[in-house]
């Protein structure tokens, strides 16, 4: 046992098990608010689908351009840490004012809040983790990190669900700042590395921006593409109470979902750092289009289990991989930019694909919704797929 613990942690640096515990109480925090958060605008302030997708989109798009900005700076000033801790504290703050809502548009505005919180700071919490391990292990690296994040994912699901066995919403929503303020705290042990790349190689953003590389921006552009049909967990509910389940029902399979990926998100990693990113990734892709095919073409409750779980080893295929990848065909000084531009662009397309899928799902129905996501995710892959050397896209 000691083996394979050692030979798991083997490249991987202090600060990723400090940032995985961070992700841990924060995902613990954010999985008792944000799974309630569609069930609480559809059944309590009465939003329609379209709404929800709305939110989700707005919440996302508003914070893209800072990953961009922060992941910049980060870079510029050679330092991660600072836009960390912001970052965290103001999602933290956002959670419990879920509870004083009592019209939609004031959800909207509390998760662009939370939102901008991220969008400081992804990009550079994810460089202190590309800068904290080897080079040979950065899939693991990200796997671990990313699946501490889903085991609090699952423990905030699993205590939103039991809480509402005896509270209410509200009061679920103001409880989750206890594990928020635990997360910020646990950032203030990271302990930076001097950075070896003299600031005055970061210029202007403009320059930066065209310092990415040609492989790395063809990628972003199918991710991206993908992203158009990517629909979120707020979907996976609206499915489940759509085919006639309750709440606690939409929650337990949501649960079944993270719990996947958790399990697999490391082992992705590690098969991305032997095998190279891109497999993995087109791997991914085609597993979400045969989810989306699936959730088009049955309402069988097994069925639709199953489809959960399938998406979990999707999410697991391209979560952490996909930042890998973008840090693989980087040049090394512009690890947060480019890491900020893959989130920012990806990011700024929720809106229209919120929108695409909220106007099929009410228009038209949830079935198409699902065949739309299908066509997207099957162009995806085989665009990536099509790439050619020296776009092979293989771990460094």
């Amino acid at each position: 046992m000691v083996n394979i613990r050692a030979s798991m942690m083997k490249g991987i640096g202090t600060n990723i098990i400090i940032l995985g515990f961070v992700s841990l109480f924060t995902d613990l925090s954010s999985q008792m608010v944000f799974p309630l958060i569609p069930l609480f605008l559809s059944t309590t302030l009465g939003a329609s689908p379209i709404v929800v997708f709305l939110i989700e989109g707005c919440a996302e798009t508003t914070a893209s351009l800072l990953k961009v900005f922060s992941g910049y700076w980060s870079d510029r000033i050679k330092k991660r840490k600072p836009f960390v801790f912001i970052g965290y504290g103001l999602s933290g703050l956002m959670k419990p004012l879920f509870a004083f809502s009592y019209i939609w548009q004031s959800v909207l505005v509390i998760r662009i809040a939370e939102r901008i919180g991220k969008g400081i700071r992804n990009a550079p919490r994810d460089a202190i983790v590309a800068e904290s391990c080897d080079a040979g292990v950065m899939g693991k690296a990200y796997g671990i990190h990313r699946a501490m994040d889903g085991i609090g994912s699952i423990l905030g699901a699993v205590m939103a669900l039991i809480l509402l066995l005896f509270l209410g919403f509200r009061d679920i929503f103001l409880l989750a700042g206890i594990p928020a303020i635990i997360g910020v705290l646990l950032v203030l042990f990271i302990k930076e590395k001097k950075k070896d790349v003299p600031v005055k190689k970061v210029a202007s953003i403009r320059i930066s921006f065209k310092a990415l590389t040609p492989d790395l921006k063809y990628f972003i552009i199918i991710a991206t593409i993908f992203t158009l049909g990517h629909f979120g967990y707020a979907i996976l509910l609206l499915r489940a109470l759509d085919i006639g389940q309750d709440i606690n029902s939409a929650l337990v399979m949501y649960i079944l979902f993270y719990l996947i990926y958790t399990i697999f998100t490391i082992p992705a990693g590690t098969i991305s750092d032997k095998f190279g990113r891109k497999p993995v990734i087109i791997t991914g892709y085609l597993l979400f289009g045969l989810t989306s095919i699936g959730l088009a073409l049955t309402s069988d409750l097994f069925l639709t289990i199953c489809l959960f779980m399938l998406y979990g080893l999707f999410f697991a295929m391209i979560d952490g991989v996909q930042r890998a990848f973008v840090v693989d065909l980087t040049p090394p000084e512009l690890k947060a930019t480019a890491l900020g531009t893959f989130h920012a662009v990806t990011g700024l397309v929720a809106v229209p694909a919120g929108l695409i899928a909220g106007l099929l799902w009410e228009c038209f129905s949830p079935e198409t919704t699902f065949f739309y996501s299908f066509i997207v995710s099957m162009i995806a892959a085989v665009l990536l797929l099509r790439s050619k050397s020296p776009c092979e896209f293989k771990s460094v």
